[in-house]
């Protein structure tokens, strides 16, 4: 099995920037998607980010579109979630996740909680007016 440990949240003002990693263990993640999802006060654990194994597709919720960016550094065993310029509404915990199985590059909602099986505990990230 695999296991995914977040770092790197925080408190930060508006506008700051945070940089999260996701160290996995236990496996080479080389061959998997990887993604970042959050869960805000009150709502539904949704993807913010997602990278494929190739790292030549990513996704990107669009209320993050821009500010954000991932990335991976499969040598490394690492997965990274550039957060730029946030705002008060990005406070979550943040996730960072395995697919269930290798590939998915290109498949229909590649992205989605569901096709990811591996999950670490989360890190806060808070983000103050």
């Amino acid at each position: 099995q695999v296991q995914l440990v977040e770092s790197g949240g925080g408190l930060v003002q508006a506008g700051g920037s945070l940089r999260l990693s996701c160290a996995a263990s236990g496996r080479s993640i080389s061959t998997y998607n990887m993604g970042w999802f959050r869960q805000a006060p009150g709502k539904e654990r949704d993807v913010v980010a997602a990278i494929t194994w190739s790292a030549g597709i990513t996704y990107y919720a669009d209320s993050v579109k821009g500010p954000f960016t991932v990335s991976r550094d499969n040598a490394k065993n690492t997965v990274y979630l550039q957060m730029n310029s946030l705002k008060p509404k990005d406070t979550a915990v943040y996730y960072c996740a395995r697919a269930r199985t290798e590939g998915f590059g290109s498949a229909s909602n590649w992205y989605v909680p569901r096709r990811f099986g591996y999950w670490g505990q989360g890190t806060q990230v808070t983000v103050s007016s």
